[in-house]
């Protein structure tokens, strides 16, 4: 009976440590990189319907940007209370379409 709850709790422990690995993922410069080109074109295209949440990020980056937003380096990478928005380009901040498709990628790619 011990060898069987050595098991169990060994498999849980397992699944535990593996599951917390896989939400530890943090993104890269690539990952930044490429959803900023995904917004850049969505903003272009008119592809993306932002949600209201957007619009709201929007409203207070340009009424209040220090409030929102701070700069990590430079005018490349920002820092939002909304992680996926994390790295975004400072051109997307102040363009909901934009926002909506960063986002939206960086779900996507999982984060």
């Amino acid at each position: 009976m011990r060898n069987v709850t050595r098991v169990l709790v060994g498999v849980m422990v397992a699944s535990f440590v593996a599951a917390v690995s896989v939400c530890a993922q943090t993104p890269t410069e690539a990952d930044f990189g490429a959803c900023n080109t995904e917004g850049r074109a969505a903003v272009k295209a008119s592809t993306t319907t932002p949600l209201t949440k957007d619009y709201v990020r929007v409203e207070s980056a340009r009424t209040d940007g220090a409030a929102a937003w701070t700069t990590w380096v430079g005018p490349i990478r920002m820092e939002s209370s909304d992680p996926q928005l994390t790295g975004m380009a400072t051109d997307g901040i102040t363009d909901a379409v934009y926002q909506a498709t960063y986002r939206a990628c960086m779900r996507r790619n999982g984060f």
